[in-house]
């Protein structure tokens, strides 16, 4: 409809100003053309002449909505949906204007009654919007770790998080090996205490995951805490390094105390060899005793380490300190290598999840995404949606992804493990003390 109509209609009101539906046809009409503030006014107009019309009442709703003038919508809304049976638009708007006042709980409430009245109401860009605050809501603020100061009283500044995550193994696509290796370390220990027990194995221990950075090390972490309903507790860097003699050694014990008194917990220690890098490369007495302090911690002879579980990941395992690998420390080494194909079509839907998407065949981009991490994986769905986003725009409406966007994507983005594993063989092939580096020839095809 042009402006030439528009104007043809408003003639043919001034006509007849009580023909409602000639009023409502207008004021649709502009809510199609976006021209919002008129569309207001004209349902406005037109409920001076029916004020008890429900179809005006929601479509100056829309109105509002499409205006962000939440409080206004909602007065009248709230109004229509406890009638006896208002109409499935009425919940859809309504968990509209509820996520603009930050109300994600009542907004998913509020689309669920919307859909299961009328399936073909169904928006999900609404929908992906309300899982996102939802989730975000509904995640209990989480205990943090004061570190001590520098004088031994005074807190620092830095705050850790610890968590109770909800993933568990079904939430990480693939790496069945690995997922196996874990429980046998560190689940089965907790749900059979007592058998262990019997043979004197202690509850806890360490085990360390290395490879190409971005395939899913610190969310299997994340995950294995999940799947025993442990406390979690993940470390990087900067929340133990400090600039004072002695005060980075203090940070770590004060970790090792907090994850102790939590136990069971798993302690997750993200780019491990930046912390306990090999003592002969080192030139400062300062990173010695950081290492032996991590080294004491670990061995537990002090204090009680059962029930704690510590896992480390790294990019460059070859820079660990070799004390590190010793029984009782970091006793398991895994291979995590870039997720196989199964992985890779559970990241893609995962990453896809939530967003406007075609019937997308998983089995061709799967084909085209070999070696991809799941960072890039990610990169390649950041791709697409960029690809779409202008289009969207324009046409004010979701733009779907599909197949094709995404198999583009992989012209513009490729795999960055490559560069990972070209440094990775050759310490497989002429450093591989015990076979350490085993799983990266066999991943590799190479023979010994």
């Amino acid at each position: 409809m042009d402006a030439n109509e528009i104007n043809e209609l408003r003639d043919a009101i001034k006509a007849s100003p009580e023909n409602i539906p000639l009023r409502k046809y207008l004021a649709k009409s502009l809510i199609k053309l976006k021209r919002f503030e008129e569309a207001e006014l004209e349902y406005k107009n037109a409920l001076k002449f029916a004020p008890n019309d429900n179809a005006l009442k929601l479509g100056l709703c829309q109105a509002f909505c499409e205006q962000e003038k939440t409080s206004l919508g909602l007065v009248i809304i709230e109004e229509l949906i406890e009638q006896s049976a208002p109409p499935a638009s009425a919940w859809i708007i309504y968990a509209r204007l509820l996520m603009q006042s930050k109300n994600a709980k009542g907004a998913k409430e509020a689309y669920e009654n919307g859909i299961a009245l009328d399936e073909n109401l169904k928006d999900a860009f609404l929908e992906s919007q309300i899982n996102l605050s939802y989730q975000k809501d509904e995640q209990p603020e989480p205990a943090k770790i004061k570190l001590g100061g520098f004088n031994g009283d005074d807190e620092d500044e830095r705050l850790i998080e610890i968590e109770r995550p909800e993933i568990t193994f079904e939430d990480v696509g693939g790496m069945d090996a690995i997922k196996e290796e874990i429980r046998m370390k560190i689940i089965h220990p907790l749900n059979h205490p007592e058998l262990y027990k019997m043979y004197g194995k202690k509850i806890g221990g360490g085990l360390l995951m290395y490879g190409p950075p971005g395939c899913g090390k610190t969310h299997l972490a994340r995950a294995t805490a999940g799947q025993v309903n442990a406390n979690f507790i993940s470390v990087g860097i900067s929340d133990i390094l400090d600039m004072y003699l002695g005060q980075s050694e203090r940070n770590l014990h004060s970790i090792f105390q907090r994850a102790r008194d939590m136990k069971p917990c798993v302690l997750f220690f993200d780019e491990v060899d930046a912390l306990g890098a090999n003592r002969s490369d080192m030139r400062q007495s300062a990173g010695r005793h950081l290492i032996n302090q991590f080294l004491a911690e670990m061995d537990g002879v002090e204090y009680d380490n059962d029930g704690v579980l510590i896992l480390a990941a790294t990019n460059a395992p070859w820079h660990l300190d070799g004390a590190f690998r010793r029984p009782g420390r970091f006793d398991r080494i895994l291979f995590v290598p870039p997720p196989d194909d199964l992985a890779r079509a559970a990241v893609l839907k995962i990453q896809l999840e939530g967003k406007p998407v075609e019937d997308i065949q998983y089995e061709k981009v799967v084909k085209k995404t070999q070696e991809y991490s799941g960072a890039d994986i990610k990169a390649l769905v950041d791709i697409a949606i960029e690809s779409k986003l202008d289009e969207a725009i324009r046409s004010g409406k979701p733009i779907p992804i599909g197949t094709k966007d995404l198999v583009q994507a992989t012209k513009k983005h490729g795999p960055t493990t490559k560069e990972w594993f070209l440094t990775a063989k050759n310490y497989a092939l002429f450093a591989n003390e015990g076979g350490l580096y085993d799983d990266v020839l066999k991943y590799l095809k190479i023979k010994k």
